[in-house]
């Protein structure tokens, strides 16, 4: 077996290498070809195509509501003439932002988590993230009340963070023309993630899945998920446009994540006009409000989903929503300095 598995891993070694030296030249080149240019701000993130998580979601948004204002937006590298960069969490390319660093650049660092209290194991990420922030950040964007403290908490250390949470495009998430009234239909719920980590809420699904009445909730959870999830009508993750269009046809949305700093998929729905069934963990009783109604677990959650299908229309007057323009405003003024 070890004889056969040698040749693969020294090719599977072989192609890493390669693969290093071609970002390295590729690096190189564009570091020439940009000494010239100029963009208003450079953003360093690796995107995924839709659909995909939540960190995606929030900077296409943000990218999207810069060009609209006509600010200029570079990816991936930073122009001769470029004054601020903006690197997301430890999705980048850290080797190639060293490259294109300057003295004269102000570099934000947008931080996610922490990254081990939320995934529920801890291997090393959150000791790379404040070594990047150490190195690079004049200034950090925590996404929540609650991403902050938990950092502190854990004795990690940011340099100069500022709060701002995320939003949703408001060209895609918002609320339906009209919704169909109740008239002793089912209720209609719907969860989404992208991550089939169990951490996700699970737990919650499949208490709800296993205890509500069939006849008065009908439960709908849309992406990915390594349970069965008995009682529920499960769907394919969703790009934004359709995710959006499936959850306008919805009257509740189910938040069930632990240690969540800050769910976009939580604010898309939201943006949607659900009001929230939410557990009472990470950032999301910051990002609900009023808007819907906690629970602390699974114990609970089929009771508190009885009392928001009670309260939809107070609830759902209730959300208020980040809004994206005001969102860019807080960025901008963090890039600025």
């Amino acid at each position: 077996m070890a004889l056969r598995t040698k040749p693969r891993a020294a090719l599977v070694h072989a192609r890493s290498a390669l693969g290093h030296l071609t970002a390295r030249a590729r690096t190189e080149r564009d570091l020439r070809v940009s000494r010239s240019g100029r963009a208003d701000v450079a953003i360093f993130h690796d995107h995924a195509p839709p659909p995909s998580g939540g960190g995606n979601q929030f900077i296409r948004a943000l990218e999207g509501e810069l060009e609209r204002r006509g600010v200029i937006v570079e990816e991936n590298r930073i122009s001769g003439g470029t004054p601020a960069c903006l690197f997301n969490s430890f999705n980048f390319d850290l080797t190639r932002l060293r490259r294109f660093v300057r003295d004269d650049v102000r570099l934000v660092h947008r931080v996610d988590g922490p990254i081990g209290t939320y995934r529920g194991y801890d291997d090393g990420t959150d000791a790379r993230i404040a070594a990047m922030n150490a190195e690079l950040a004049h200034a950090t964007v925590c996404q929540s009340r609650f991403s902050l403290e938990a950092h502190a908490r854990l004795g990690i250390p940011l340099v100069e963070p500022v709060v701002i949470t995320n939003a949703p495009d408001p060209s895609i998430f918002h609320p339906p023309d009209g919704r169909e009234p109740l008239d002793g239909r089912p209720v209609q719920v719907v969860a989404a993630s992208w991550s089939d980590n169990p951490r996700k809420g699970t737990d919650v699904l499949e208490a709800l899945g296993a205890g509500v009445d069939p006849t008065r909730f009908e439960l709908t959870f849309v992406g990915r998920t390594a349970a069965v999830l008995p009682g529920w009508k499960v769907l394919a993750p969703l790009a934004s446009e359709e995710l959006a269009a499936t959850l306008r046809g919805m009257d509740c949305y189910v938040a069930a994540s632990i240690d969540d700093p800050c769910s976009n998929a939580l604010l898309e729905a939201l943006g949607c006009g659900l009001p929230a069934l939410f557990r009472r963990s990470g950032g999301h009783p910051e990002l609900v409000g009023e808007g819907g109604v906690g629970f602390d677990g699974p114990a609970d959650a089929a009771a508190a989903l009885g009392r928001l299908a009670a309260e939809l229309d107070e609830r759902r007057a209730a959300i208020v929503v980040p809004d994206l323009g005001e969102v860019t405003d807080a960025y901008l003024e963090v890039l600025r300095g």
